[in-house]
């Protein structure tokens, strides 16, 4: 497996809350296993080995417990959470205005933002009226089910 393809997998595997990992690919399979939150400082294990060899040895990896950042502060009002994985995004199409701003006035049923999944564009509506306090993700960003999107207030 390319050395860049495995150090994106694990990128992505230490910035998600999945847990465990494994992929199975003509040149090999790789699994990938977090360790727990609470034991930060513990080894994270990365297993390569090829789809009908013998186990191969476990190459160790320690995790920086100094890199992994603090936990924000949770945000005070109506919390909007994605509905769904996939891509956030602020507006229509690339070019087009944001549905909403910060300090923008919604009304429930409202579109507030487009979470695409599987190459479907999913409109999300406001579930309250208010104003937009807090815009929690980027545009593009990917996001998980659940994950806060807006704050309304």
């Amino acid at each position: 497996m390319d050395l860049r393809k495995l150090k994106t997998l694990i990128d992505l595997v230490s910035e998600s809350n999945v847990s465990e990992l494994e992929i199975t690919e003509a040149e090999g399979k790789v699994r990938i296993v977090k360790s727990a939150p609470a034991a930060m400082a513990a080894p994270v294990t990365y297993t390569m080995a090829p789809p009908a060899a013998a186990p191969a040895p476990v190459v160790e990896v320690a995790a920086a417990a100094a890199a992994a950042p603090a936990a924000p502060a949770e945000p005070t009002g109506h919390i909007v959470k994605s509905p769904m994985v996939g891509t956030f995004y602020r507006a229509s199409s690339p070019g087009a205005k944001a549905f909403v701003e910060v300090g923008s006035t919604i009304k429930e049923g409202e579109t507030i933002c487009i979470v695409e999944a599987m190459k479907i564009l999913n409109e999300i509506e406001a579930d309250k009226s208010g104003t937009v306090t807090q815009i929690l993700v980027q545009n593009g960003q990917a996001v998980e089910y659940g994950q806060p999107l807006f704050v309304i207030e």
